[in-house]
């Protein structure tokens, strides 16, 4: 099965209903995203779409996923990028593993390990490890806008591995996203990419093809199966790596620190992972991708309002041109 026909009933009900999943989590999402359509009274409860459902819960992944890099500026206050990258995946794997024995998972089939390496190099380990390198130069404003090409990379990568093509407008609307993306990054670093850019531009590749394996597999498994099994398979080498970072890097524990930490581990490693997936799996991956084009103008928000950082003036045509590209990918057909 392919990413662009998880949108139908069958699959969306394979991947959130079945006996695996954790019930107390899935039942409270599920009431977040049913009380968050406008058509049902307060009090009231009406099952939604399975593509609306997909959708709000893969735009809650991105909320989740917007407040990372604030969240690791944070956390570099209190321990260094080695330190603060093996401490949040350790922890994210003990969340995981915790659900995973309370829920009595079995492990997966062995042809799914090796999707499930992908992923954890990718997005668990990769990703964190070279934006973290990246925020040590970049403002957390100008990492967003470099990392707002995600979608399309995402979508570059989802096309390869499935066999199948979005249609022209599909195309047509992420690139244009991508350019003004990358025309914005520009301007806001004079015409220059930095060592930080090349980072970023590293952690791109490797995050597209952790999400688009992570999709794959979100349809044969639960979402947060998929993430937790990733994160368990790092486990024992960032407890290791944990141990020598923090023995080399030194630690200065602040209340943003300890905040930044936490919240990159549960927050954006876990549970934006596990909604991520799961909308991922209903709607497919490139339609999912494109609500990515939203998550740096988010971070900016965030950059402004939790770091005291500047907003560029073209920070509004940006953000409206963005939004104008996501609507014509989230109509036009895959």
């Amino acid at each position: 099965m392919t990413a662009q026909d998880s949108a139908t009933p069958t699959t969306t009900i394979a991947v959130g209903t079945t006996g695996t999943v954790s019930p107390a989590l899935d039942s409270a999402l599920d009431s977040t995203v049913e009380s968050a359509d406008p058509a049902v009274p307060a009090g009231i409860t009406r099952s939604v779409s399975p593509q609306t459902r997909g959708t709000l819960l893969a735009g809650l992944g991105v909320f989740s996923f917007s407040l990372t890099f604030p969240s690791t500026a944070w956390g570099l206050e209190s321990f260094g990028p080695w330190s603060l990258v093996a401490v949040r995946s350790t922890l994210a794997a003990l969340i995981a593993g915790a659900f995973l024995l309370a829920m009595r998972v079995p492990l997966p089939e062995r042809r799914h390990w090796a999707g499930l390496a992908v992923v954890a190099c990718g997005v668990v380990v990769g990703f964190p490890l070279l934006t973290t390198l990246a925020l040590q130069t970049s403002t957390t404003a100008h990492a967003a806008v470099v990392v707002g090409l995600l979608p399309l990379t995402t979508a570059a990568f989802a096309a390869i591995r499935t066999g199948r093509r979005p249609s022209r407008t599909f195309w047509i609307a992420a690139v244009s996203g991508a350019v003004v993306v990358l025309a914005f990054t520009l301007q806001q670093s004079g015409g220059a990419l930095s060592t930080g850019d090349l980072y970023l531009f590293g952690a791109l590749l490797v995050c597209a093809a952790g999400y688009t394996e992570g999709g794959r597999l979100a349809q044969l498994m639960p979402g947060w199966q998929v993430t937790g099994w990733a994160l368990m398979l790092c486990l024992p080498p960032m407890l290791v790596g944990s141990a020598v970072a923090l023995s080399f890097e030194p630690v200065h524990l602040t209340t943003h620190g300890v905040v930044g930490l936490i919240w990159v581990a549960a927050g954006s490693t876990f549970f934006g992972l596990y909604v991520w997936y799961r909308g991922m799996a209903a709607i497919g991956i490139p339609k999912a991708s494109q609500l990515q084009l939203a998550q740096p103008l988010l971070t900016l928000v965030w950059s402004v309002t939790l770091l005291g950082e500047s907003l560029s003036p073209a920070a509004p045509v940006a953000a409206a041109a963005v939004l104008a590209c996501i609507a014509v990918t989230q109509r036009a057909r895959s």
